[in-house]
């Protein structure tokens, strides 16, 4: 009895994975002038790693994932900017802090149906914005927290105007958090989400804790995105409302449905895509460049169904049943 075609794309998928990964870090050496956007790049990646956390693979719809994003970047940022500068330090924090308001915040978003989600998820992120705006005295406000001093990573290795230390620190980063998201989606802890989005009342027929693991993952999610801030703000140094704000959470909204959502790859394709896309029109033409990028937007999703990762997968299925 002869193996079916599906297996032949599972044992290719390591070696993709490996080229992938390889590309990005080569960019160091290729494309030095272009670090700062790479780094920022691969945080926008893993944003939206989380979002299609809660998203695409546990079904809990919302649009106001940049509320950990900011408490992450601003954890890190104010950090830095009272003496405690270590990268690593403001890393745990920003986890921590995103893991706190997600878990705080899951009682609120797992309750109710998917547009009573949507209106709690709006809510909580303009309250939040609100709230780091009024705190002007301690953010910055609409100004921005400014005055980070960011030390050197390990001790050693300064952040650099060029983004040099920034991109090769956010890449590890990056790198190592996806290894654990997927070791978490892989287990039966992951494959319980997929059955609770599919089909919640079969779940909880099952014995299953629906509740539970709908919070357990929107905390997950929350503190990856807390990460993702605090990568950001370390890359940039600097805090703005922008980074709490409701056009955060539409921005990334679009590069996971761009990448294609409920896939593992999904985030990272997309904001790649989404970042070179918005960088070329800005500079094709720097008063427009906004409309030419929804031109884009739109024939993607037009054309793209399921995403750049669903179009690359009906290419593979293609390419293998071909004779």
């Amino acid at each position: 009895m002869t193996a079916p075609k599906l297996t032949l794309p599972a044992r290719r998928l390591p070696w993709l994975e490996a080229a992938f990964w390889l590309a990005l870090a080569a960019c160091f050496f290729v494309l030095p002038e272009r670090l700062a956007l790479l780094g920022q790049m691969l945080a926008l990646g893993l944003f939206a790693l989380s979002l299609d956390l809660a998203l695409g693979y546990a079904g809990i719809l919302t649009v106001g994932h940049a509320a950990f994003f900011g408490a992450g970047a601003y954890a890190a940022g104010l950090l830095a900017k009272h003496g405690w500068g270590d990268p690593l330090l403001g890393l745990g924090a920003a986890l921590a802090a995103g893991a706190l308001l997600g878990c705080a915040t899951s009682y609120l978003m797992v309750r109710g149906a998917d547009l009573t989600r949507l209106m709690v998820s709006i809510a909580l992120c303009a309250l939040l914005a609100e709230l780091v705006n009024r705190l002007s005295s301690i953010t910055g406000g609409s100004d921005g927290l400014q005055g980070m001093e960011v030390q050197p990573v390990l001790g050693r290795f300064a952040f650099d105007l060029y983004g040099r230390t920034a991109f090769v620190y956010t890449y590890c980063v990056v790198l190592a958090l996806f290894l654990l998201v997927r070791r978490v989606l892989r287990s039966p802890f992951g494959l319980a989400l997929r059955g609770i989005r599919d089909n919640p009342r079969r779940m909880q027929a099952l014995g299953a804790p629906v509740q539970a693991r709908l919070r357990l993952a929107y905390g997950f999610s929350a503190a990856v995105a807390g990460a993702a801030g605090a990568l950001m703000a370390q890359g940039t140094q600097f805090v703005g409302l922008d980074a709490i704000g409701f056009e955060r959470s539409a921005e990334v909204l679009i590069i996971l449905v761009l990448g294609g959502a409920g896939r593992l790859y999904g985030g990272l394709a997309g904001a790649t895509v989404y970042m070179l896309a918005r960088d070329g029109f800005a500079g094709m033409d720097p008063q427009y460049w906004t409309f030419w990028l929804g031109i884009f937007l739109i024939a993607a999703a037009l054309l793209g169904r399921g995403g750049i990762m669903g179009l690359l997968s009906r290419l593979v299925r293609v390419k293998e049943e071909a004779p």
